[in-house]
């Protein structure tokens, strides 16, 4: 198996915006750092949980570059760079490639029947740069199928369905890095000795998490109630857990 990006908790990152709505390039990035100094190991800007859907090319850049000059660089600082179509995805991963990112993580879009060339675009375009798959079907319907994960050109994926008989499969037959981006099943990702998680609500309780995947099963009860209000009317009630733990602004573009 290829050496994981890094092992333990990451962070999908919020991005924080303004009063005004613009993009607080730098007090996301200080963010980033905070949970770093929490034990976060990996930080993933502009993507899903970033409201990614709402920036534009040169704010995903700006938030890349801000969060990789605050978070020290052990810390890889990992671009979402998805999109609605191959050659989008891939001009959004070339961008992020220039900007420093240490790796990239693309969503499948939705209503993809065959991820294959999808992925060669992306990982064309990402050159030597590690590219990860991102498996979200309840976003993205219908996904990835297990059975497509060996064929495609990637160093790792990423799992939110939060379905644990699908994430036993994944394993069966997928031999590189596996993260799972579902809360509830961050105990037993670190029981099964996957790589890690990477998690929207390590935003606003990252020692929960940090904890449910290093083997608490108390950890992983106690991170349900943040869970909950992060998943909640979302983006409203991630920024209002995050502004409520860390003093950061509620406000949002999507929702």
């Amino acid at each position: 198996m290829p050496e994981p990006l890094f092992t333990g908790v990451g962070v999908a990152l919020a991005t924080l915006f303004d009063d005004d709505g613009e993009v607080d390039a730098k007090a996301t990035a200080d963010l980033a750092a905070t949970l770093v100094d929490l034990g976060i190991r990996g930080v993933v800007v502009a993507g899903s949980t970033g409201e990614a859907s709402a920036l534009t090319a040169g704010e995903r850049v700006a938030l890349l570059t801000e969060t990789r000059r605050a978070v020290p660089p052990g810390v890889p600082v990992i671009a979402g760079t998805g999109g609605s179509s191959a050659r989008q995805a891939a001009a959004l991963t070339r961008d992020a490639r220039e900007a420093g990112a240490d790796a990239v993580l693309a969503l499948c879009p939705p209503r993809n029947n065959d991820p294959r060339p999808y992925y060669d675009a992306v990982a064309e375009a990402a050159g030597g740069l590690p590219a990860l798959a991102y498996h979200f079907p309840q976003t993205a319907p219908p996904g990835i199928p297990v059975e497509a994960l060996p064929d495609l050109p990637i160093q790792g994926m990423k799992d939110s369905s939060g379905d644990p008989e699908r994430l036993l499969s994944e394993l069966e037959v997928f031999d590189h890095p596996l993260y799972v981006g579902a809360a509830m099943l961050v105990l037993m990702a670190g029981s099964l000795g996957i790589a890690g998680a990477i998690l929207a609500v390590a935003n606003a309780d990252p020692e929960h998490a940090i904890a449910a995947f290093a083997g608490d099963p108390a950890a992983q009860r106690a991170l349900l109630a943040a869970h909950r209000r992060v998943k909640a009317r979302f983006p409203f009630g991630l920024k209002d857990a995050v502004a409520d733990r860390f003093g950061t602004s509620r406000a949002t573009r999507l929702g």
